[in-house]
């Protein structure tokens, strides 16, 4: 699916453009309770992954949604400490705010689904209180499947 698809996927499905920068575009339906990030680089410095990751906090603050899509297709780099920070932080507290559903669009390279996989049992082992039991988390093959299931 091009760029361009995308975003008229997005726009016809009531999303507004929440904010945009180098790394990462937020669309938001607050009628839907979604949030989607868009990762738009193949690398994202963790200090911009978090800048960004809080400013989708400060939106899910405001209440009312449930589903968090986030689109890594972009990414050609896989960033252990960065999913770590996400998985066990970020996580955590939007589950505060109501943020049960999760999907994931992977890119299509085998290795980086394998090196999440790896990534999540490892973070699973080393952090046996986590909370993976009381989220819906899935993965999906498009913003469109992402929305719908």
């Amino acid at each position: 699916m091009t760029m361009n698809a995308t975003v008229n996927l997005i726009e016809t499905n009531n999303f507004e453009l929440i904010f945009e920068e180098r790394d990462a575009k937020v669309y938001a339906s607050p009628e839907k309770g979604i949030v989607i990030c868009e990762l738009l680089s193949d690398y994202v410095p963790i200090d911009n992954f978090k800048s960004i990751f809080l400013r989708i906090s400060d939106i899910i603050k405001r209440g009312g949604y449930t589903k968090f899509i986030f689109d890594k297709r972009a990414l050609r780099a896989f960033h252990q400490p960065s999913m770590e920070w996400y998985f066990l932080h970020w996580k955590n507290e939007m589950l505060e705010y109501g943020v049960t559903q999760h999907r994931k669009i992977l890119p299509a390279e085998k290795w980086f689904e394998k090196m999440v996989m790896i990534a999540k049992e490892q973070i699973l082992k080393n952090n046996p209180d986590n909370i993976i039991e009381k989220l819906d988390i899935r993965y999906c093959d498009s913003i469109e499947e992402a929305i719908a299931i």
